[in-house]
């Protein structure tokens, strides 16, 4: 289950942080697909977790939207790591229209438990 968090800047409309709200949990998914963790296009609640947070006064960021995308390491994510968020990188820009923006793709060593 990734956790994706969107850091912005205030100038960033609305409208393209409900884009992205609605296209994230797809490309992500696609991004961070792998034989232990396969994506059959059904997400459910949980699959993907996706949190927006303006950037406040004290903040200091050179791109008016950060994208961090934290999911469980494997064998099979770890492999292709820059190619995964370099493709989520393009995906976004189809999607959004948007420029000026990053991505950055964690994958520590995690669990998760959300029963049944």
């Amino acid at each position: 289950m990734p956790l994706v968090e969107v850091t912005h800047a205030p100038t960033v409309p609305e409208a393209v942080l409900r884009q992205l709200g609605s296209v994230l949990p797809h490309l992500v998914s696609l991004a961070v697909e792998c034989p232990e963790e396969p994506y059959d296009g059904d997400l459910g609640p949980g699959d993907v977790e996706i949190r927006f947070r303006p950037l406040g006064p004290l903040d200091r960021c050179g791109l008016p939207v950060v994208i961090e995308v934290r999911s469980k390491w494997t064998p099979h994510r770890e492999a292709g790591r820059q190619e995964r968020v370099d493709t989520l990188h393009a995906g976004i820009r189809t999607a959004t229209g948007l420029d000026d923006f990053g991505v950055y793709l964690s994958l520590p060593v995690a669990a998760w438990s959300q029963g049944d």
